[in-house]
């Protein structure tokens, strides 16, 4: 699916090597986009995407690093403009569950790794691209929330829920600061997406089959559904959408 709007545009994606992130990474590079391909754990599949990119006459780096740190945050999304001249998109995809754990459970060290694996990272990330984004007219930032942040998640779940839930206000909040740049910052909230090694390791077949039972559309979400809005999302760098959240869920939350 060739996106005229984004062929020739310069894209960072963190996680960018596995699950969602590896769908969101190929529809960029289907659609003429230079990828810096951000991976903390898939290396392989990382340079793999970059050979994809390079075979289509595209430019593409991997750039291994823990954004939980700020200065590897920064590292890459310096790499990123020096390798491209350039940003014009950002895809805020990093975050993970970590493990399941109650309140009752709960250890001031895991909240704290999983506040910042999915949410400190990603004020790092956007803090350090902001100024780069800034020099482009239009420019374009894709949040992934969850679900989860909307509803509170399943049990155990508590410290992931509250993350995700403070990156929905996260992007309302920048899209009023970085609106004046001719930035644009909007998210995506998607529910039960199979096939990632995210619900492989979190979830039971018995706990998928059960909430996709109570799904509209009688099916799970797979990471192209989620990609394809993600896709949208960062296209329209010079649309009237910010602040906004797509929840793509297949009909279970609809307020």
């Amino acid at each position: 699916m060739e996106n005229n709007k984004i062929a020739g545009k310069n894209v960072l994606i963190t996680a960018g090597a596995q699950g969602i992130g590896e769908s969101i990474t190929k529809h960029f590079i289907d659609s003429g986009a230079n990828v810096a391909i951000h991976y903390f754990s898939s290396a392989d599949t990382a340079n793999q995407l970059v050979e994809y990119a390079t075979s289509k006459g595209q430019k593409a780096i991997a750039i291994g690093g823990d954004l939980t740190k700020e200065a590897d945050a920064n590292a890459m999304v310096q790499k990123t403009a020096e390798a491209f001249g350039g940003l014009d998109i950002l895809i805020n995809n990093a975050g993970s569950l970590v493990a399941r754990r109650m309140l009752s459970e709960m250890e001031a060290e895991f909240w704290h790794k999983v506040m910042d694996i999915n949410l400190t990272s990603m004020m790092f990330v956007t803090k350090a691209a902001a100024p780069y984004l800034a020099k482009n007219d239009n420019s374009s930032i894709v949040n992934l929330a969850s679900l989860a942040g909307r509803k509170g998640g399943h049990p155990g779940s508590l410290a992931y829920s509250t993350s995700k839930g403070a990156i929905l206000t996260f992007t309302r909040a920048l899209s009023a600061e970085l609106g004046p740049q001719g930035t644009r910052v909007n998210a995506v909230s998607p529910g039960l997406i199979l096939g990632t090694s995210f619900h492989n390791t979190h979830t039971t077949k018995e706990s998928a089959a059960e909430t996709t039972a109570g799904i509209p559309i009688q099916r799970a979400g797979n990471a192209a559904d989620v990609a394809r809005a993600v896709l949208y999302l960062a296209s329209e760098y010079d649309g009237f959408i910010t602040g906004a959240t797509l929840d793509i869920n297949g009909g279970v939350y609809n307020m």
